[in-house]
């Protein structure tokens, strides 16, 4: 004999306890349910409620991911399964002056490598992450183009092309306050 329930919407205690556990100001939790809101509160507008929050803080980490799936009420995983396919978001923060290496084929083939370590060593940061002060973070992408320009780097707007691994130090430099 199989057994029936009733589903049921969580009570304010169990929406309060889960609440939390995320590490959030009671600031930036209202900023999400706000932007939420605007869209109706409806899973389907799941990625324009992630873009608008990135925008609004910089990147998506999980707690982040947590609260819009609560107020879109959607599964976390499905929040998740978003921002890690898309290239766009991000679960890291970024640095106020993001440098991106262009690894196309073009740029590999003309030294890109090469170039990312020397902002690697340079910077004294990995691939994906941020440095300690928060000034610069490194990352990768496939393309930017520029492959006339190869190897390519951006930081910002700003594309940097014919880079060699010399060039880095006074590239840096010119971001220095």
């Amino acid at each position: 004999m199989r057994e029936t329930g009733t589903l049921s919407s969580p009570s304010a205690d169990q929406t309060k306890n889960k609440m939390a556990n995320i590490k959030l100001s009671e600031e930036k939790i209202n900023v999400i349910k706000d932007i939420a809101k605007s869209f109706g509160n409806k899973p389907g507008e799941v990625i324009n409620v992630l873009h608008q929050v990135q925008g609004k803080f910089g990147y998506l980490p999980a707690e982040v991911q947590e609260v819009v799936a609560h107020e879109l009420n959607i599964p976390v995983s499905r929040v998740y399964g978003i921002v890690s396919f898309y290239s766009f978001f991000t679960m890291e923060p970024k640095g106020k002056h993001p440098i991106d290496i262009c690894l196309g084929t073009a740029c590999y083939v003309r030294g890109a490598e090469k170039v990312l370590d020397a902002f690697r060593r340079a910077l004294n940061v990995e691939v994906g992450k941020c440095t300690a002060d928060g000034k610069f973070s490194l990352n990768t992408l496939r393309c930017v183009g520029a492959c006339g320009l190869a190897p390519v780097a951006m930081i910002g707007d700003k594309v940097y092309g014919r880079l060699t691994p010399d060039k880095v130090p006074g590239i840096i430099a010119e971001y220095n306050d």
